[in-house]
């Protein structure tokens, strides 16, 4: 006996296609009278379909309707944050912008549009002809709809629940985090505390995962703090206060995660009297206005975002016109190394 669903449970087209035992391509043609499959597929498909009271979700309905020569955006980060202009974060308008341009270069349009799981999203999110989501968390809502839906999607970062989801672009934040905790090891740190952010997404995830390992593997003391990336420079300045200020053995060296949350330390140290870079090493693992113009200005990687909105475009076009081309797209970042990890 087939599995029945929960009547609370709304059917996807996935639960669809694993009754019918067929793929969610031959689903979705045959809801739509497309395709190769019989005719014995088809009424068996639309069967199971109605006993389901399966219902094509908007986006998929506007999908339907042909090429609307529009793409989405949505860049979760900034979804968590509630605000879509952060003080001093230029990633996120570097990224959109390269994004866009390319776009226009394969004669397409880009929509940025909010949280798609809100129920304020106007109708023409639903109707575009695919998805760039930028950092999805774990299990990503906004990306389990989409998939439902089987909406093209492409994602700027790993989705850390999703192993199995490889259309992602974007840098190898294992390596890079360890690109950084090297060049602070190689400038003498030996105590190095970490600032991650709270967002379940791969950057984070990775990046602690790294320093983790990297502290095992060098016999130094592991202590990391939890600051969401939202309190910005506040975040930074009281976590400064809990690792300068307190009775414990004083880092050597700070990595943040954000590039709001170095700045809040570097400000924090200098209120506590220690000097950067004489007494405490500080880097971050996201340029910003505020590590390139603080003084002094912190070490800082930069995730390539107009590298990353290019190659997101690109891979979902290719998903779009039926290519396969391979995913995932890995690319470097940047180290640019500043005055607050001792320039040479």
């Amino acid at each position: 006996m087939s599995e029945q669903l929960p009547p609370a449970s709304r059917a996807t087209i996935k639960d669809v296609a694993r009754e019918a035992g067929v793929s969610v391509t031959t689903v979705s043609h045959a809801l739509n009278g497309k395709g190769t499959a019989s005719e014995a597929t088809r009424q068996r498909v639309l069967a199971v379909a109605d006993r389901l009271a399966y219902r094509a979700h908007p986006m998929a309905r506007g999908l339907r309707r042909g090429r609307t020569g529009v793409l989405g955006l949505d860049m979760r980060p900034l979804d968590a944050i509630g605000s879509y202009i952060p003080e001093g974060v230029d990633y996120f308008v570097r990224f959109a912008g390269a994004a866009a341009v390319t776009a226009l270069d394969h004669g397409l349009g880009l929509m940025l549009v909010p949280d798609l799981t809100r129920p304020d999203i106007p109708q023409s999110a639903h109707g575009v002809d695919g998805y760039v989501i930028g950092d999805p968390t774990r299990d990503d809502p906004v990306l389990t709809r989409l998939l439902d839906a089987a909406v093209p999607v492409v994602t700027v970062g790993r989705d850390p629940g999703r192993p199995e989801f490889t259309d992602w672009v974007g840098p190898d934040d294992t390596h890079e985090t360890e690109r950084v905790l090297e060049l602070l090891r190689s400038r003498g740190a030996r105590r190095v505390a970490f600032l991650a952010g709270t967002d379940d997404n791969a950057w984070n995830v990775d990046a602690e995962r790294a320093y983790r390992a990297w502290a095992r593997r060098h016999r130094a003391p592991a202590r990391v703090l939890h600051v969401p990336e939202s309190a910005g420079e506040d975040g930074g300045r009281d976590a400064a206060r809990r690792l300068l200020g307190g009775k414990r053995q004083r880092p050597d060296a700070i990595y943040c995660q954000t590039g709001r949350h170095a700045a809040g330390v570097l400000a924090e140290a200098r209120r506590l009297g220690v000097a950067v870079p004489g007494d405490l090493l500080l880097a971050a693992g996201s340029d910003a206005q505020q590590t390139r113009l603080a003084i002094p200005a912190i070490t800082a990687l930069d995730l390539a975002p107009e590298a990353s909105g290019k190659a997101a475009v690109e891979l979902l076009i290719a998903r779009l016109n039926g290519e396969t081309a391979a995913g995932p797209v890995v690319l470097p970042a940047y180290l640019h190394i500043r005055v607050s990890t001792g320039e040479s």
